[in-house]
């Protein structure tokens, strides 16, 4: 694992896309690799997951190394104290090309199904911030911040307003990433003030690129 931050409290790791964060349900009949396990061995001590991305999602990911900084940190993230940074890369399917600098809001009530989330008027409040960094041709660039954390919301978001995500076949891409996985990435981590307790440093980034 590319490790980009590591103390005797967390460890943040570049997640390689097209590997899972965590087992998943089906346990040892899943063969697909996962980044929980994996660093585990690397460093010789349990692990506890804070939060997830998806299989086909790249980028920063932090571990606690102790139930006492797992238990703060899972406090961070439900009380929304935890402010994550996305990059994507887009085509678009339907509308005008948006503007460099352009800036959306999408909010929604979004449900999860086996595969894929939908709009419902069951389901929970979900919120995107969203700007378009660079737009070349029919690709677009995307800065986006999750306000909340529905499974899937970003992809869901992109595709349901016309720009699914690179590679992300499941919300209606038509074309290939050329890499693993989807041109989503998780570029930057920023925790709030207490974290300075745990010798975290106030923002935590990925390299931009895929």
């Amino acid at each position: 694992m590319n490790i980009l931050f590591q103390n005797e409290h967390f460890c943040v790791i570049d997640k390689p896309a097209n590997t899972l964060s965590v087992p998943g349900r089906m346990g040892d009949k899943d063969n697909r690799p996962v980044v929980g396990l994996l660093l585990q061995k690397q460093l010789g001590m349990q692990v506890f997951p804070v939060h997830r991305l998806d299989f086909e999602v790249s980028g920063v990911l932090m571990f606690a190394l102790s139930s006492r900084a797992h238990q703060v940190a899972n406090n961070w993230f439900e009380r929304k104290q935890v402010q994550k940074i996305y990059r994507a890369i887009t085509e678009i399917t339907e509308g005008p090309l948006p503007e460099v600098g352009q800036k959306f809001t999408w909010k929604g009530k979004v449900l999860r199904g086996k595969k894929r989330a939908y709009m419902s008027p069951a389901g929970k409040h979900s919120e995107t911030l969203a700007e378009v960094t660079s737009v070349e041709k029919n690709l677009i660039s995307w800065h986006l911040e999750p306000v909340t954390g529905r499974s899937h919301q970003l992809r869901f978001d992109l595709s349901r307003h016309g720009f699914p995500i690179l590679g992300d076949t499941l919300y209606g891409s038509q074309k290939t990433h050329g890499r693993d996985g989807i041109a989503l990435r998780a570029i930057t981590l920023i925790v709030p003030d207490q974290a300075k307790e745990f010798g975290l440093p106030n923002k935590i980034k990925a390299e931009q690129t895929f």
